[in-house]
């Protein structure tokens, strides 16, 4: 028997084993954005240590800074190995209107080939094949590990720099996995190269004191909500390119992105037309997007006839890479003071930063990983993708250990529907996944002297 066709045999064998622990971890609501739930969030993270425990690593939880727990588990690396960091998260974000779910958000479900539930994919799955990568090797793993579960991603990875900065020694490796994207397509594996940031904030326009009456003042005192309506329309031209003048933009990889398939997997209106112009993926992954994402102003159930004094809006701006989160959004704040209507007053508040991310995918680590790919998605090339949303921990990462290979995989597919409602795992590829991470490791143990180790 070949080594690979022992090792996929040994995947198969523990798969079953890893779906049963993934449905637990689902079972637990590990919202951390809500404090309600943080021992829910302890609970996961007990949950997800004994995994690793069992499976003989040297685990603990760590809080740094008031943060949420994580674990972290390890395995020396053989001399002359390299170690490799597995990262994923076990944290989850809310499940939302219950109603919109076709069966218990907490509690996994199978349809169609898919495991349905918070967190089944984004990112318990990932967790799930780190252990099953762990499991098929056993006790002849031949590279050092580092398991990093961590437990607030979904709410800002605000103690995720002293995290690092305590565990730094504990956490330095040659390779780090990223369990937390997505793959091109069904069938079609990637590797993440480029994300974008984020740099947003909530902007308050006012212009009167108090709300006074329409018909005595309409036409001559400027509402606040009409003022805001006018200022957040400068943000795009026409075809919907975003104006804010000075952000950074480029290219993507040449991948054509059908607009069959864009429409149906980000499930646009018929007829509603898009936005921006040059290539869909350009537009996704590497230039900047501008959206508002709530706004506060009167309800229209408790409407009367008075002008509006003041009115808020959350304008989350994705930045492309190359572009610096606070100088972004500098600009974006520029804008909309030169552009205020009537002179009205503005305020910002509530910043929300993230440094976009790119890499150079070169080298042993990435030649092993896409080796890896084709053997366990039977001989499909993979592709270099970008994300159009922002995962900025990787910046971290990227800043606290500068000499790693950072490897963004995914444990996703585009109909995913991660944070959103029916979030599920497509069972298949979750299989291809785990049987690629094993490979990979076996790869990288085989790749030193080529620059690991």
């Amino acid at each position: 028997m070949s080594e690979t066709t022992d090792l996929k045999r040994r995947v198969a064998d523990v798969l079953p084993g890893v779906r049963a622990d993934l449905e637990e971890l689902v079972r637990i609501p590990s919202v951390g954005a809500d404090p309600g739930r943080h021992g829910d969030v302890r609970r996961s993270a007990e949950a997800t240590a004994r995994l690793f425990r069992d499976a003989g690593l040297d685990t603990q939880i760590v809080e740094v800074g008031g943060g949420l727990p994580a674990v972290i588990a390890h395995k020396p690396a053989p001399p002359g190995k390299p170690t490799v960091l597995l990262y994923a998260h076990h944290d989850v974000q809310p499940e939302g209107d219950r109603a919109t779910w076709d069966s218990e958000p907490f509690e996994p479900t199978e349809r169609g080939g898919r495991l349905f539930g918070r967190g089944a994919a984004d990112d318990k799955a990932g967790i799930a094949a780190h252990l099953a990568a762990i499991r098929a090797h056993g006790d002849d793993l031949a590279v050092g590990v580092v398991v990093f579960v961590e437990g607030e991603e979904e709410s800002g990875s605000a103690s995720l720099p002293a995290i690092l900065e305590e565990h730094r020694d504990l956490l330095a490796s040659d390779v780090i996995v990223i369990a937390d994207s997505a793959n091109w397509d069904i069938g079609v594996p990637a590797l993440t190269t480029s994300l974008r940031g984020l740099a947003g904030c909530v902007v308050e326009v006012r212009t009167l004191h108090h709300a006074v009456h329409s018909g005595m003042w309409g036409g001559v005192a400027p509402d606040a909500l009409t003022t805001l309506i006018r200022l957040l329309a400068t943000l795009h031209d026409d075809a919907g390119n975003v104006a804010v003048e000075g952000l950074a933009t480029g290219k993507a990889s040449p991948l054509d992105y059908p607009d069959h398939r864009l429409r149906a997997e980000a499930g646009i209106v018929d007829g509603v037309e898009l936005t921006g112009t040059g290539s869909v993926v350009d537009r996704l992954w590497t230039k900047p997007a501008i959206s508002i994402i709530a706004l506060d102003a009167t309800r229209v159930a408790d409407a009367s006839n008075t002008l509006i004094p003041v009115a808020r809006a959350k304008i989350s701006m994705r930045i492309a890479p190359g572009d610096d989160a606070r100088t972004a959004l500098g600009k974006l704040q520029v804008h909309l003071r030169s552009h205020a209507p009537y002179a009205a007053q503005l305020t910002f508040s509530d910043d929300d930063l993230g440094e976009p991310f790119a890499v150079n995918a070169t080298g042993p680590a990435y030649d092993a990983a896409r080796a890896a790919f084709r053997e366990a998605w039977d001989g499909a090339d993979p592709v270099d993708v970008g994300v159009g949303g922002s995962i900025p921990f990787i910046a971290e990462f990227a800043e606290m250990f500068p000499d790693a290979a950072i490897l963004v995989t995914g444990v996703e597919d585009p109909d995913t529907r991660a944070h959103g409602a029916n979030e599920g795992l497509h069972l298949a590829e979750f299989e291809r996944v785990c049987l690629a991470e094993a490979l990979l490791l076996r790869n990288l143990a085989a790749g030193v002297g080529q620059g690991l180790g």
